[in-house]
């Protein structure tokens, strides 16, 4: 059997055919494709698909369709997964050491494109659109569900581990009357947000978040604790000390509520597209992984999973960057956009095939006496 007859094999399982009419149908347009696809599935079909070599009218389809139609073993080859495994054995790629270069390759890259695909609450994570319309409806809906679920009051003390742009720290300190302390090592966000925060009681400080005693040598516990879309950064061999410091720096009767991506299987694994060329070092953990981290340090009072709607959101951001594109043009060229989009619709198919949920955590140190009750 030739390549083309072995990709279209594989892919038919997927129901996907090669130079089909269906929109999540690809078509391709340089045979080296083809090769490189099945050579390395994931660095293969997206440094082609960057270069040129193929397209797909609706690459989210695409994407939902390989996800949800074919087994791990078909998309990743055993020695990919074996290499990864290996490395992550024998070093710490979230180390202090390695944790700056996401920063650096992602989140310092442009804040004006951020600002474009992002919308008004400047909010780089999953939206909840369970009473929206539009993307800025549900990621102020999504700040508000966080706020209750923390039952915040006025003047109570909040450390956001992981800040982004200030999106939520603004939100709460205008709309719930609280302080906070933002971490962040993303020196673009920060200054996003400094310049955002103005005259809140908001402090803002750029460094990892293994460093927070650093800039709280009181050792200060804050009434609650936050922390949304920072834990894919933290890597199973930090889960532990991400959560003893979150513990460390919150009163015993605070709270902590955590939203983070994580994968369904507890294996060591990270997609290799991904891992180059948008999140180096990222790793999803399992809600095993942090349960079962938690248990020294927390008790789990309330498990929510939003997943399904980051498909939504990642489409939003999708349909904003697209209208942007000619004002950013300038500034990235057409591999670039071809990137990001994939990234985009990558992940958007990835959430509606379910291979990925979000989940919000509400943890306590030592239990909501009379029980915490659920906020949706």
């Amino acid at each position: 059997m030739n390549k083309m007859a072995r990709l279209a094999s594989l892919l038919a399982k997927a129901d996907i055919e090669i130079d089909g009419g269906r929109p999540w149908d690809i078509q391709i347009k340089d045979d080296r494709a083809v090769r490189r696809i099945l050579s390395e599935p994931s660095l293969g079909a997206g440094e082609s698909y960057m270069e040129g070599y193929w397209e797909c009218a609706r690459l989210d389809e695409f994407f939902f369709r390989v996800l949800r139609g074919l087994k791990p073993k078909e998309i990743y080859h055993f020695t990919t997964l074996f290499v990864y495994w290996l490395k992550n054995f024998f070093i710490n790629p979230q180390s202090p050491r390695y944790s700056k270069r996401v920063a650096e390759q992602h989140y310092n890259i442009d804040n004006e494109l951020y600002i474009a695909m992002l919308g008004k609450s400047m909010a780089y994570t999953c939206a909840y659109w369970r009473n929206a319309q539009t993307l800025d409806e549900a990621q102020f809906a999504k700040y508000d569900l966080i706020c209750r679920k923390l039952n915040l009051h006025a003047d109570e003390k909040v450390l956001e581990l992981g800040c982004g742009f200030g999106g939520f720290a603004k939100y709460a300190a205008e709309n719930y009357g609280v302080s906070v302390v933002g971490i962040n090592i993303s020196s673009e966000q920060l200054r996003y947000a400094r310049g955002a925060c103005r005259n809140l009681p908001i402090q803002f400080f750029e460094c990892d978040y293994r460093d927070v005693k650093r800039y709280n040598p009181d050792r200060i516990r804050f009434d609650k604790v936050v922390s949304i879309g920072l834990s894919e950064h933290v890597g199973y061999q930090n889960y532990r000390q991400f959560l003893q410091i979150a513990r460390e720096n919150l009163q015993k009767d605070g709270l902590f509520l955590l939203h983070t991506i994580a994968k369904n299987f507890s294996h060591h694994f990270s997609d290799p597209w991904i891992q180059k060329y948008i999140f180096p070092h990222g790793m999803l953990p399992t809600l095993k992984m942090i349960t079962g981290l938690s248990e020294p340090y927390f008790i789990t009072e309330d498990v929510h999973n939003i997943g399904a709607d980051y498909d939504k959101t990642l489409m939003a951001w999708d349909h904003n960057f697209e209208n942007s594109w000619p004002s950013l043009c300038s500034r990235h060229d057409e591999r670039f956009r071809r990137m990001w989009r994939y990234y985009l619709l990558s992940c958007a198919g990835g959430f509606r095939a379910r291979t990925m949920q979000l989940y919000q955590l509400v943890l306590s140190p030592r239990g909501v006496l009379d029980g915490y009750r659920s906020i949706r």
